[in-house]
């Protein structure tokens, strides 16, 4: 698909997209998260990682979802 047809998502409906992401699917990276939304939309939304991080850093800070820092099984 064209990059310039894909639709940015909101903020605050990319914030309800991203708990939803984590409930089904558990603990994810937010690459994960981004390329899971655009997948659910057939790749209607595009995700931006400078909206997203910002997004799950505020659901954070709310509570509303924890993070782990470290390294990854494949060191990343």
């Amino acid at each position: 698909m064209d990059e310039k047809k894909k639709k940015d998502v909101l903020q605050g409906t990319l914030a309800l997209m991203a708990l939803k992401t984590l409930e089904v699917l558990g603990p994810m990276h937010g690459y994960g998260i981004a390329r899971r939304i655009e997948q659910v939309s057939g790749g209607l939304l595009s995700v931006n990682q400078g909206t997203l991080y910002p997004v799950l850093l505020k659901l954070e800070q709310e509570g509303s979802i924890t993070s782990e820092r470290g390294t990854s099984e494949n060191n990343r």
